[in-house]
This record gives structure tokens, sequence and C-alpha cells, in this order.
């Protein structure tokens, strides 16, 4: 660990239903088997997000058994804007199917690093001690969430978390998003090859991720 980035952190995040879409899916929603890299981030920048710190995803352990359950629900097909004034929500709305994870809990273990956007008063210590307040007092500035905001995460310190039921297992998982990568003017999103050892998804270093896209875009 250098001067700039933290030490880590464990949470546990769980909740009764969770859906981290597969983007292959075009109009129907289907999760993919475990947390992504991405929806974990998300949570914890609920608790704390600040220009100051990027947050780095290094394992996401699964402790619960990985359990589906689909339903249907309507949703609106479009977006509202705020020069809309005529929407009608029922002229608008398409039934669609979800197959999404059931009683979910997760132990993410992550860091985060001070980014040039950091001022002279800002230090790794500093965040430090803000994140793990506020996660010990269940503050955070939006309701964390599974994937989809509607299905509302529990998040707490990883104290008294149990041990995952997956012990023995070591299978692959296949391309798992990982995160967009917002290095230019071009939003991409970036994917690895993303496997389940001992109930524990290690997850790569983000200049890890993307030169390894990089060097599948130039590949003949």
């Amino acid at each position: 660990m250098d001067g700039k980035q933290s030490g880590q952190f464990r949470v546990r995040i769980r909740g009764s239903l969770a859906c981290f879409t597969r983007p292959e899916m075009k109009v129907e929603r289907v999760s993919y088997e475990v947390m992504t890299p991405s929806a974990a981030r998300g949570v914890l920048e609920a608790i704390l997000w600040k220009p100051a710190i990027r947050w780095q995803i290094h394992t996401i352990e699964v402790l619960a058994p990985i359990v589906w359950t689909s339903f249907r629900r309507n949703e609106v097909s479009s977006r509202m804007t705020a020069r809309r004034t005529d929407y009608c929500a029922d002229e608008d709305r398409a039934q669609r199917h979800t197959v999404a994870l059931k009683d979910v809990d997760y132990v993410v273990s992550a860091s985060f690093v001070l980014t040039d956007r950091s001022g002279n008063e800002d230090s790794v210590r500093k965040f430090e001690e803000m994140f793990a307040r506020r996660l010990e007092k269940g503050q955070h500035f939006h309701q964390p969430y599974l994937g989809c905001r509607e299905f509302a995460a529990d998040v707490e310190p990883a104290l008294t978390a149990p041990p995952s039921c997956h012990h023995g297992v070591d299978r692959p998982l296949g391309l798992l998003f990982y995160d967009f990568d917002r290095s230019d003017e071009l939003v991409r999103p970036l994917f690895f090859e993303a496997r389940l050892r001992d109930g524990v998804l290690h997850v790569p270093p983000h200049a890890q991720v993307l030169a390894e896209h990089r060097v599948t875009q130039v590949r003949p």
C-alpha cells in the first residue's frame, strides 16, 4: 500500500432480490450468476462518493447458494425528460420478463486510491475514517441497491459474516461485466473472464482489464 491507496475494507452486502443484468439480453432482464464489480462499486459509492477517491474491488465472496427466480413486471419503454409534459405511462407500458437472483449475500473486499482531483487537505486516512464511520452508522447518500434500484441492499461491516457455502467449488463464470472505461471521449464497456474459486470471485485491477481489452481490440 502506498501513500495514495487505502487499506482494504470488508463489507457485507445482502438482499432478497438482485439482478445484475447481462447486456447481451436486449429486452428481457437476465442476471449474471454473481454480483458484478460495477455493482459492488455502486454500493460503496452510495456510502461514500467523493471526486477525490476511486474505488477498486478486489474480491467478491459469494456466501449464499445461487438461487434463481423469475417474474413479469410492467415497465415504461422510454425515459421521461424535463421538456416532456404530456407523458402518460399507461400508453408507454410494456410487460417484461425478469430472471433475477434470490436471497443473495456477499462480502466485498475493496480499497480506494486518491485521484488527481484530490486537494491538499485530502488524505487517505481522512476518507478511511469517513467511510468506516458511515458504514458503521448505516449512512449513505442514496439507498444502496443490487443491480436494479428497486432491489434494495442491506449493507454492514463484514464482522460476523458466515463462511461461503461454495467451498470446494472451482468453475468458470464466463465473461463478466467489469465496468465502463471513461478514459477518453467514448464510453466503452469492459469485461473479464471470471471464475468462482471456493466461493470467491477475484477481480483483476482496472489497468489489467483495460490493457487486455485494448489488446483484444487490435487483434486481427
